[in-house]
């Protein structure tokens, strides 16, 4: 779907990407990244393709959209070094020719070092582009003359349909102070959110983008 959000295009991805066309800018926010690795070292049984799915999804945005930049909105590592992250290591090379920018999320506590070696710029609180600043908690912006879209909350809108079945979905959130993306993972929970007058809500369906 496409939308007009501070005199600007952006197209909202179902696969919970943003696009800013202007700019040649693909967004993500929460990949999280070794989340998966990280359980499945404390003894819990999650399955080891979850990594590899996130990063095909990722691959083929890539192909699609064939953007300048790939910001990752917070939290794009989990946690610590372990084999999620290796493999992310490995798919990277792909891409040399493409910018890897993070907004440091409450997750990503990797050093300085290990994101220099794998071709990652770090931006710390926030990444500011045109008429927006990226920043993965709105809250903590202090760029009061820019629109924050942020991430971190894994943002969700309950659908009810015609049979009463309820419904939830990832979703976008654009609201009069900020926006939020949805969580890129597939392997995070979600935080409803309850639309008011003014804002506008995406839910990310398997199929498509719908405003609801």
């Amino acid at each position: 779907m496409t939308i007009i959000s501070q005199g600007e295009e952006l197209i909202l991805d179902k696969e919970r990407a943003l696009f800013l066309p202007k700019h040649q800018l693909l967004a993500i926010s929460d990949l999280h990244l070794g989340k998966s690795a990280h359980f499945r070292q404390a003894g819990l049984q999650v399955p080891a393709t979850i990594a590899q799915t996130d990063l095909q999804r990722l691959s083929w945005l890539i192909k699609q959209y064939q953007p300048e930049t790939l910001l990752i909105n917070g939290d794009m590592f989990h946690h610590g070094l372990n084999t999620d992250i290796e493999e992310f290591s490995i798919w990277r090379k792909q891409y040399q020719e493409l910018n890897f920018l993070l907004v440091k999320g409450n997750h990503d506590r990797l050093s300085n070092a290990n994101y220099a070696e794998m071709g990652i710029e770090i931006h710390e609180p926030s990444f500011c582009l045109g008429p927006f600043c990226f920043i993965h908690d709105a809250l903590q912006c202090t760029e009061d003359e820019l629109y924050p879209i942020s991430g971190h909350i894994h943002p969700g809108v309950t659908i009810v349909g015609k049979a009463k079945q309820r419904l939830k979905f990832p979703c976008f959130y654009f609201g009069k102070e900020y926006a939020v993306l949805p969580a890129f993972s597939l392997f995070t929970g979600l935080y409803n959110i309850y639309p008011k007058t003014s804002e506008r809500i995406f839910a990310v369906t398997p199929k498509s983008v719908l405003e609801v």
